[in-house]
């Protein structure tokens, strides 16, 4: 990882040893990952893992209710979203609220 991550100019950054709070969303999901999908399946190759993981996640951000988006679905919550500010719609702004500024040519 550490030679990929230098070929591909990363920056590696690791969060204190017992101290995932200082990564708390990405603990989150990668709790909920391993509880609801790894958890659940026998892998019998990487192509049986892709398909099921690949499943899982579509489930996971189209079709399951999340508490952070107010039991919505990540869909519900994109068009409810689009519905309120047309920028999002037209691709200009990203959810956090940023302009989305086009490319100089």
């Amino acid at each position: 990882m550490i030679m990929w991550a230098c070929n591909n100019r990363v920056n590696l950054y690791f969060i204190e040893p017992g101290k995932p709070i200082q990564n708390a969303f990405v603990e989150s999901f990668n709790g909920r990952f391993r509880d609801e999908c790894l958890n659940q399946y026998w892998f019998t190759s990487i192509e049986d893992a892709a398909t099921l993981i690949s499943k899982w996640k579509h489930d996971y951000n189209i079709l399951l209710p999340h508490s952070a988006l107010g039991k919505m679905t990540p869909l519900q919550f994109r068009l409810a979203a689009e519905e309120a500010n047309p920028l999002l719609k037209e691709n200009k702004l990203d959810l956090t609220g940023n302009i989305k500024l086009a490319a100089v040519s």
